[in-house]
């Protein structure tokens, strides 16, 4: 069992060292459904001697799953690949019963989530070294790459299924051992996950699960048994992450917040731009660091643009993300849901006009008293030095700011902090040369409004978005997890000379 059970609600436990462990901290939390404001469990808040047994247990297991053949790991991770498919719909209901998004949603995470493992299947082509012969006479120089150590992963609540497995199975593929503390709020579909590489035989300590919240948190960037850290959360908590954990002599990724644009010229197909804003800004409730949260039109697009997607944003529902039909679910939590509405009314006390008003949405009786609703939003009139322009407000609301020129609206992009990602829409090759080349954002999308990669890509965040010099997933994946040793060497009894270290005879 991944939990233990109590007449009311579960308590769930860690898992280290191959075996579902109660925490020895004594605080726990409540993990609610957002749509409904039901308790599904408690969540333990480990102490740090937790996280001591974890980092035990993945630096005892080091040594023998680094031995293990490269290709048998790879093997393990196609087994791992097949046990999550088998549990794709339980995983994306887990998903949005602790998370809010809809269901179709949820399942697109978890098909996300199965495809960083199918990536991570090609270690045995993407982990090779190189090799050059003679580089002198009868010398030989080549490069391995081997295993970093105990990694260790902190992540966030937006993402309980996909996010974590942008590191776990690169990590563990490239014969490190692993350590997962998820977020607090959304713990339970990590269980399923765990359950299930608990199911594919794994050496015990090679994957290890850490509940709690800031005392593991901070335990894991100052462990001197972790060598790696990779972080996705905001972006102040990014930079004390990445600085305290650099400081601590470790290997870094830290990935922080968005504040992303998406620009609309006016030959943008409207009804397939309109699509790409909506689903865009308001998928997930805006919850995802890429999501679009500032539409930048450009001349007369703006009229044309706003009647239609004023009229398809008043269409969306709002609800529990299991019942079908619903396109929007709750936020996160009550505490989310109080601070998006602050941030609409800030927008308006600033000067932007309500397009389209989500802070009670069906009036407000028609969904679940203790729910966590915000329905979608649009703050049209915004001006580029408006917070509700500059912040991150991590909800379904979108700030529509008009510019005259693309040469404008490439200048209130790159005058954001920010430079996660970038979308825009236009059936001009020319407009879209300029904007590639000249935006400041690490990811780029033409008439994509969500431009997130594939993961045999690199999640490429630039500026505040991103602090270290290793991207998640794709080949900067491999690059992370890996250390690269050069071997320099010439043999003597080979018979082909001696030869003179870097000296031609």
């Amino acid at each position: 069992m991944s939990a233990a059970t109590t007449p009311s609600v579960r308590l769930i436990d860690n898992y280290i060292g191959g075996k579902w462990t109660p925490a020895s901290g004594t605080d726990e939390l409540d993990v609610t459904n957002p749509a409904t404001g039901d308790v599904l469990a408690r969540v333990p808040l480990s102490s740090s001697s937790d996280l001591d047994a974890a980092v035990s247990a993945a630096r005892a297991a080091l040594p023998e799953w680094r031995k293990v053949s490269v290709i048998a790991r790879s093997q393990k991770l196609f087994e791992l690949r097949e046990a999550l498919t088998a549990r794709k719909d339980e995983l994306a209901r887990s998903v949005t019963t602790e998370m809010g998004k809809t269901i179709v949603d949820a399942s697109a995470e978890v098909a996300r989530m199965i495809e960083m493992v199918e990536c991570a299947c090609a270690i045995p082509t993407t982990m090779q070294g190189k090799i050059l012969e003679d580089v002198s006479t009868n010398i030989d120089a080549e490069t391995v790459r081997q295993p970093v150590g105990v990694c260790a992963a902190i992540v966030p609540f937006n993402f309980p299924a996909m996010v974590p497995f942008w590191f776990l199975p690169f990590a563990i593929g490239c014969g490190n051992t692993f350590v997962l503390k998820p977020s607090e709020q959304v713990p339970l579909t990590q269980q399923i996950v765990f359950e299930v590489l608990d199911g594919i035989g794994l050496p015990p300590g090679v994957v290890n699960l850490v509940n709690g919240s800031r005392e593991v948190v901070e335990g894991i960037l100052d462990h001197p048994g972790i060598d790696a850290v990779s972080f996705v959360g905001s972006a102040p908590v990014a930079r004390i992450v990445y600085e305290r954990a650099a400081k601590a002599g470790k290997r870094v990724q830290a990935l922080g917040g968005a504040k992303n644009h998406m620009v609309v010229m006016p030959d943008a197909v409207l009804d397939k731009a309109v699509e790409g804003l909506i689903a865009s800004g308001f998928g997930a409730a805006g919850q995802r660091c890429m999501a679009g949260a500032v539409v930048v039109t450009v001349g007369d697009a703006h009229d044309k643009l706003m009647p239609a997607l004023r009229e398809a944003t008043e269409r969306l529902r709002v609800g529990d993300g299991l019942q079908e039909g619903i396109d929007v679910g709750p936020v996160i939590s009550g505490r989310a849901r109080d601070r998006i509405r602050e941030w609409i009314d800030r927008g308006v006390s600033e000067g932007a006009s309500l397009a389209v008003d989500g802070r009670e949405p069906d009036g407000g009786d028609a969904l679940p008293a203790d729910g966590s609703y915000v329905g979608p939003t649009i703050l049209d009139g915004v001006r580029p030095d408006m917070d509700v322009a500059q912040e991150e407000i991590f909800g379904p609301v979108l700030s529509v700011i008009n510019v005259g020129t693309l040469d404008e609206a490439i200048a209130v992009i790159n005058s954001s902090r920010f430079g996660n990602g970038v979308s825009i829409f236009t059936e001009s090759g020319a407009s879209v040369r300029r904007f590639r080349h000249e935006v400041e954002v690490g990811m780029v999308g033409v008439n994509i409004g969500v431009a997130a990669p594939v993961a045999f890509f690199p999640f490429s965040g630039w500026k505040d978005s991103f602090l270290g010099d290793l991207h998640a997933h794709g080949p900067d994946a491999v690059e992370f997890y890996t250390k690269k040793k050069t071997v320099t060497s010439r043999w003597y009894s080979s018979g082909q000379g001696h030869g003179a270290y870097f000296v031609e005879k």
